[in-house]
């Protein structure tokens, strides 16, 4: 599991710590009982705090995505398939209207977005 981290960024370590574990589990990356590095491993790969590693993690657990049994670390939870797919459905919505904001704010019509996006999904089915 690879996580890259920007100091540059308005987003929080912490949460972009989150967001990327997050993919790794909804993308299927990351399957459910396997473990976690370590909070001082993580905090030591990433050269951060281990506050901020506290941080994401507690974060994690708290929205559903990790389980930490004490004195063994932290592990992928369970999560139904229906509801990794809502997550996945609500990132795809979340970057789409990212997209139509982009679209509309350089004057591009809807027909032409819609066409740019099925011409990205060809693209990918090619590959």
């Amino acid at each position: 599991m690879d996580i890259i981290i920007s100091n540059s960024s308005p987003i929080p370590i912490y949460d972009q710590i989150c967001r990327q574990i997050k993919i790794y589990i909804t993308g299927g990356v990351l399957t459910a009982g396997e473990a976690l590095p370590s909070i001082r491993l993580l905090a030591q790969e990433l050269h951060i705090s281990v506050i901020t590693t506290k941080r994401a993690y507690e974060e994690l657990e708290r929205e559903g995505f990790i389980e930490t049994v004490p004195g063994k670390g932290s592990f992928v939870a369970h999560i139904a398939p229906q509801r990794l797919r809502e997550i996945a459905m609500s990132r795809v919505e979340t970057h789409l209207g990212i997209a139509i904001e982009l679209a509309k704010g350089a004057g591009i019509s809807r027909e032409e977005t819609v066409a740019s996006l099925e011409a990205l999904f060809e693209q990918e089915d090619e590959r």
